[in-house]
């Protein structure tokens, strides 16, 4: 390649790491861009019907990916035309659950065998008895949707892991009129519960009707006693099955607003459920005729039948700004090209199950959508959520949309139309309806190939690789602090730094809008705006300042449903914080506690220190506290052990009496945020220990492990026994462990390991750089300005992991749970 393109270090990262065609060693072949968009581009383009069109088009897709103009989802960069057996899809829905044990637990493997492949699988637990049900078969009781949403969430999270960057994705949904639903709604208030998946509820219009008027809501369910072809006919359809004349169970009334409410509360509180509006999601999809809406993927913008999928691709917004004036007419042009070789896409994916391609040939759907529009909107100096920028949102949207269905009309003259398509039926459709006259007189005309066309998903680690702000969210923030061995530096968004460096001392421009600038309202404008011109839907986070209301989120709730969302999900600042439990409360208050003794920071006299064997004399509250002098040699154990922020190794080291002194604790990288967080740690729990008390140092070592057991943080690693929750959990564990409380079991997430002189020193040191091979500098180890509140990266332990677009990412590594 004569020419190469050069991309930031973080751009660099993620294109080596993930989308770079690898050797058998793992080693990268691809080295720019150029290699990766040459090979995407003819491995699509061998999907033409002869060699001259081939030629063609190879050279049209690699025009309109060079430069990241259009920007194919990460399974198409990374797998087209390397001769794989991969799959290109990143969304899929599966039937619901038969209801029986061995339904469950086939659709469970189905789950874990798509996700393997790197796709994300929503399930519509809505076909399962509710909790309390009888069960004749086995003479017991059903233990409910919920309770089934756990074993999921299991197989999903604590065993699947994508290429060695992510865990699976899965979204549960369950319907409006389930027994459950409340149960469902409320589960995730316990942050350790359900960690491995997305919960949303499928919203119907009648709900919604209910709520406004104030109504009674029954729950039911079908009456499977007194029906003797439950089994065969049940699928997850009541308007079927009602429809059929057959029975239901009412087994609650409630109040719609209060499940209403409830929505609202539980979001407020852990920012889910999500809502999806599935009722007005089936009225208004293109396959309105032919195919039963059911769940959405993962990340919410794709709902799908049973064992549909779709593939997706992103026009890069920043790419058609000249001079601070948007190209209308490139992008036109080069949507086109986008949606031809998204549909060839669809021939050339290898599908692993048979349904998913009878899926596909039926409807041929795609997802061409966009990046970069919070930094679009920064390069035309307008300030996302305006209104000036919803009438250019309206233009740029409006023109994709037209540009891509004129060419899938022209697709299904020259290349024929999806199975299902029924020309009166189609152009009766409510988004059809709404196209320009000519585009409705050339699908007329020509049939389209493309029963579905257009999303807006999140394009994660694929706008890291651009280089752009995510999806249409507006930029996260710009400004991080920058934590390396060689000390803090400010580190700046790309737009923001050449802007800055242009007008030093001068205040920040009103279009220089990130994330938490933003009232929730105005990140609701920008999404219905965005929804008028998609035929499917939209993952977009709306996010809230901490002291956003519960009354706030009902108000949003409707707001969302009124102006003709699809579905919302929303995210208030500091509402998924870890929260500390079981800390007793029964203690005297005229007790002294060690703790009072010595003042928190205050430097400890020489005479403070003791001999070990004088560690749990008797004291009074008059004595003082006082620390052991550590021998010069001591003896331990170091434990290994996989925690959600990395892999920790906790080094607990005894006295010559067999008694806890100190205690090490080394994960992440050398001057990250959790690295330093475990050095306090461990120096806390040390002083504890070599404290003179009435409790011997095994005893407080235990009453440590107790108060540190099970503490939760936004994600856990493990699962059963040996799920580990947050770092502090595994400290709990290691220190049960060493006394033998906790002994370690086959697939226990506990090892004990041995280390050489030189690691043991590095341990001490606090500079073992533990899951970091090499101790590459990240780009960001951040702690973002303006109130943007970010979180531990699990894979690179910066504190850059932000959430947006419904899904967690990092800014420093390209790191993504979506």
């Amino acid at each position: 390649m004569s020419v190469k393109t050069e991309l930031t270090e973080l751009s660099k990262t993620v294109f080596i790491d993930r989308y770079s065609l690898k050797d058998a060693e793992g080693g990268a072949m691809e080295k720019y861009p150029e290699q990766m968009w040459a090979r995407v581009a003819k491995g699509i383009a061998q999907f033409e019907k002869n060699k001259t069109l081939q030629d063609k088009w190879e050279k049209k897709f690699y025009r309109v990916m060079k430069d990241f103009k259009f920007v194919p989802a990460g399974r198409i960069l990374s797998g087209a035309g390397t001769g794989y057996e991969v799959t290109f899809f990143n969304c899929y829905v599966i039937p619901s659950p038969p209801d029986s044990r061995g339904g469950i637990m086939e659709n469970i493997t189905q789950t874990v065998e798509i996700q393997s492949r790197a796709g994300g699988v929503g399930v519509n637990l809505s076909t399962l008895r509710p909790r309390g049900a009888r069960v004749r078969k086995v003479n017991g009781y059903s233990s409910g949707p919920v309770n089934w949403a756990a074993l999921y969430s299991t197989a999903n999270h604590d065993v699947i892991q994508q290429g060695g960057s992510r865990r699976g994705a899965l979204m549960l949904m369950l319907n409006d009129w389930h027994p459950d639903v409340e149960e469902f709604i409320r589960v995730k208030e316990d942050l350790n519960k359900i960690p491995g998946a997305n919960l949303s509820v499928c919203i119907t219009d009648k709900f919604m009707d209910a709520v406004k008027a104030d109504r009674d809501w029954d729950l039911i369910f079908p009456d499977y006693v007194n029906t003797p072809d439950y089994d065969e006919y049940w699928d997850g359809d009541i308007d079927k099955w009602l429809e059929s004349g057959r029975k239901v169970k009412v087994y609650k009334t409630v109040k719609a607003r209060e499940v209403w409410d409830m929505i609202a509360k539980a979001a407020w509180t852990s920012a889910e459920p999500g809502l999806h509006f599935i009722e007005r999601s089936n009225k208004r999809s293109n396959t309105y005729y032919f195919e039963k809406l059911i769940a959405t993927n993962p990340c919410g913008e794709q709902p799908l039948g049973a064992w549909a999928v779709c593939n997706l691709g992103a026009m890069n917004l920043t790419a058609y700004i000249k001079n601070g004036e948007f190209d209308y007419a490139a992008l036109e042009q080069d949507a086109a090209v986008a949606m031809r070789f998204m549909d060839n896409v669809v021939d050339a994916n290898f599908y692993f199950y048979p349904e998913t391609y009878e899926s596909q040939m039926d409807i041929r759907r795609t997802g061409l959508g966009t990046m970069g529009l919070g930094d679009a909107l920064i390069k035309m100096k307008i300030p996302y959520g305006t209104d000036e920028s919803v009438a250019v949102i309206d233009k740029i949207y409006r023109v994709i949309r037209d540009s891509a269905y004129r060419t899938s009309a022209l697709l299904g003259a020259e290349k024929g139309v999806f199975r299902k398509y029924d020309k009166d039926k189609y152009l009766d459709g409510w988004f059809i309806k709404k196209l320009p006259a000519d585009v409705r007189e050339s699908i007329a005309k020509n049939g389209i190939r493309n029963a579905v066309l257009l999303t807006q998903a999140p394009t994660g680690t694929t706008s890291l690789l651009a280089g752009v702000s995510s999806g249409i969210e507006p930029v996260y923030n710009f400004e991080f602090k920058r934590k390396d061995r060689t000390g803090e530096h400010m580190v700046y968004h790309p737009l923001f730094k050449e802007w800055k460096n242009a007008h030093p001392n001068e205040p920040k421009p009103n279009y220089f809008v990130c994330a938490m600038d933003l009232s929730p309202d105005e990140h609701l404008k920008v999404q219905v705006k965005v929804q008028e011109y998609t035929d499917s839907s939209i993952s977009k986070t709306v996010n809230a300042p901490n002291a956003y209301t519960v009354e706030d989120v009902r108000s949003l709730y409707t707001k969302a449903y009124e102006s003709g969302c699809k579905g919302i999900t929303f995210f208030r600042d500091g509402s998924r914080q870890g929260v500390l439990e079981n800390v007793s409360a029964d203690k005297p208050k005229d007790s002294p506690s060690p703790e009072a003794t010595v003042g928190a920071g205050e430097p400890v006299p020489e005479s403070a220190y003791l001999e070990p064997n004088q560690l749990s004399l008797p004291v009074s509250p008059e004595a003082g506290a006082r620390l052991v002098t550590r021998p010069y040699i001591v003896h331990g154990s170091t434990y290994k052990l996989k925690t959600p922020v990395g892999t920790a190794f906790i080094t607990i080291n005894n006295d010559d009496a067999g008694e806890p002194l100190e205690m090490f604790i080394n994960i992440g990288k050398a001057g990250s945020d959790v690295s330093a967080f475990a050095v306090a740690l461990g120096r806390t729990i040390s002083a504890s220990l070599r404290f003179r008390s009435t409790l011997s140092p095994k005893e407080r070592a235990l009453e440590i492990a107790d108060q540190l057991k099970d503490i939760g943080g936004r994600r856990s690693v493990g699962f059963g026994q040996s799920r580990i929750r947050s770092l502090p959990d595994a400290i709990s564990v290691a220190l049960t462990t060493h006394f033998g409380l906790n002994p370690a079991t086959n697939g226990h997430a506990t090892e004990k390991v041995a280390l050489t002189e030189n690691e043991t020193e590095q341990i001490e040191a606090g500079a073992l750089e533990a899951d970091n091979p090499g101790g590459q500098v990240m780009m960001m180890t951040a702690e973002p300005q303006y109130g943007a509140k970010v979180d531990l990266c699990p894979e690179c332990g910066e504190h850059t992991l932000v959430f947006e677009e419904g899904c967690a990412k990092c800014y420093s590594c390209g790191h993504a749970e979506c």
